[in-house]
């Protein structure tokens, strides 16, 4: 069996993952005793004993949908999004114009090309924009994007709104770089489980889980609790033609 929470998990929340994953697993009466940080996301969304897991919604349309069961989505309490959603955000150096059309003609990074809150909203909010975005780098990562920004390596990245907090909480570099605007919401990141598994019993120890976290632990990771949307929520979303015959 196998467990991994791998959206969020930078060293500084590892702790609370930790604990959330223990009151799962103690809940559930079963699964691993440690959280897998270990193996690729491909290796942990697609193991057939994935007992809980968190996947990005494209690939979760693309390729895994049928494959696993949705547990349900988180509420971040983000602003500009409704419980069980999220949103991204643009984000550019401080000296750097605040027209972003402008913006997205210069080097932009995404995080990698199979990403909904760092390519595909980005894709589409250049479109509604009538502009091409410039897109120089593929960083493999939100943290590595940022990076890339205030290391003078790019102009303008598209970071999820959860990510984009806990780099403004955690990194120091990050006050050199400022939000422009931000996307519309789409369903959060989803939990996950592998198609042997109860969903509602998972479902069940999860939402426990979530409810009994210390206040320590909710204020590191900013989950305030689960929420069950409808699968089409996240099927309808479109994929990008450059995008579809990978589907």
């Amino acid at each position: 069996m196998i467990a991994a929470l791998p959206m969020y998990d930078r060293a500084e929340v590892q702790a609370a993952n930790d604990a959330l994953w223990a009151s799962v697993r103690a809940r559930l009466g079963f699964g691993p005793e440690r959280l897998d940080r270990d193996k690729g996301l491909w290796e942990i969304w697609t193991d057939p004993d994935l007992v809980l897991a968190q996947t990005c919604n494209l690939p979760y349309r693309m390729r895994l949908h049928g494959t696993v069961q949705i547990v349900g989505h988180p509420d971040y309490d983000l602003p500009y999004c409704q419980r069980g959603y999220y949103n991204s955000v643009f984000v550019t150096p401080h000296a750097l114009p605040h027209d972003l059309s402008a913006l997205l003609r210069k080097r932009v990074v995404i995080n990698q090309t199979h990403s909904q809150s760092g390519n595909v909203a980005l894709l589409e909010h250049a479109q509604t924009l009538g502009v091409e975005p410039n897109i120089v780098a593929e960083s493999g990562g939100h943290m590595q994007s940022a990076r890339m920004l205030w290391d003078g390596e790019a102009d303008l990245a598209l970071i999820d709104a959860q990510s984009w907090r806990m780099i403004r909480r955690y990194d120091p570099d990050s006050a050199a770089l400022r939000e422009v605007t931000r996307t519309r919401q789409t369903p959060a990141t989803p939990f996950i489980c592998g198609p042997s598994q109860d969903v509602s019993v998972i479902r069940q120890a999860l939402t426990g889980a979530i409810a009994d976290l210390s206040e320590a632990h909710r204020m590191m990771l900013n989950l305030k609790g689960l929420v069950s949307l409808p699968v089409e929520s996240s099927l309808s979303l479109p994929i990008p033609p450059q995008l579809m015959a990978q589907a």
